[in-house]
């Protein structure tokens, strides 16, 4: 059968599912969006973001970690695909008026030799670290050593990345298309950026780089922020909702 008979049968399964469906969660308002875009224009949806882990991040240690104490350090995790764009992040970096700028890519995947080479032909090797699939307590101690977040990444329909930046205390940059619009604010989270334009996100890097107290206000809002969206939170949303849909169904049946 042809990709498109394909595709439409899967449509037609999901469709069946959703109708079926007690209740049907979406994780942001995009997901939710696309449900009703691709799916089911009338079916209700409820909104419950995803969670992240809390725990202490520790000292930062730039020293152990191969970075200066005068660094301003980017921090950005994700695969190395087409999709994330950080070939978008490496030209950046030969942009920004800062000799000191450092990106840090936490990740790894096919395009990794690529962007490795694009680096050294941009003259920027030595200030882009690609350090790899790390463990979990690398990534928080690359966390806590690192001054902004970074991503321009095409599409999250959610982002948990972004929300491990703002647990860190610093800002985050990216574009302003995805889930990431329902918790990040422009002006007061980092910045929002129009996607692919990479000459604004480039400028508000910089206006990061350039202003202690931009970069601590948002960073400490952050650190608010993220309160809402640590696992246990999120778990009780899931527990409210699980009670009203049994005592629906109990009504149904009485």
């Amino acid at each position: 059968s042809s990709s498109p008979h394909r595709h439409a049968l899967l449509r037609m399964s999901v469709r069946s599912l959703l109708r079926k469906a007690d209740v049907v969660v979406g994780q942001s308002r995009n997901t939710v969006e696309n449900v009703h875009k691709y799916y089911l224009p009338e079916l209700p949806c409820e909104l419950i973001p995803l969670g992240i882990q809390r725990r202490q991040l520790p000292e930062a240690d730039r020293a152990a970690l191969g970075l200066k104490p005068d660094d301003f350090v980017m921090v950005t995790i994700g695969r190395l695909v087409s999709r994330k764009a950080v070939d978008q992040l490496i030209t950046m970096m030969a942009r920004l008026d800062r000799s000191a700028a450092r990106l840090v890519i936490i990740g790894d995947g096919p395009l990794k030799a690529e962007l490795e080479s694009q680096a050294e032909s941009l003259g920027v090797a030595n200030r882009v670290t690609f350090a790899g699939f790390v463990t979990e307590e690398r990534k928080a101690e690359l966390l806590a050593a690192s001054d902004l977040y970074v991503s321009t990444s095409q599409h999250e329909g959610f982002g948990l990345v972004f929300l491990e930046g703002m647990s860190a205390g610093i800002p985050v940059v990216c574009y302003d298309f995805g889930g990431q619009t329902d918790f990040l604010d422009d002006g007061q989270t980092g910045a929002l950026v129009p996607l692919n334009d990479l000459d604004a996100f480039t400028g508000a890097c910089q206006r990061f780089m350039d202003s202690a107290d931009a970069l601590n206000a948002a960073g400490a809002e952050n650190l608010k922020r993220v309160e809402s969206f640590y696992i246990d939170n999120c778990a009780r949303r899931y527990e409210t909702l699980f009670s009203r849909v049994i005592e629906d169904s109990r009504k149904a049946v009485s």
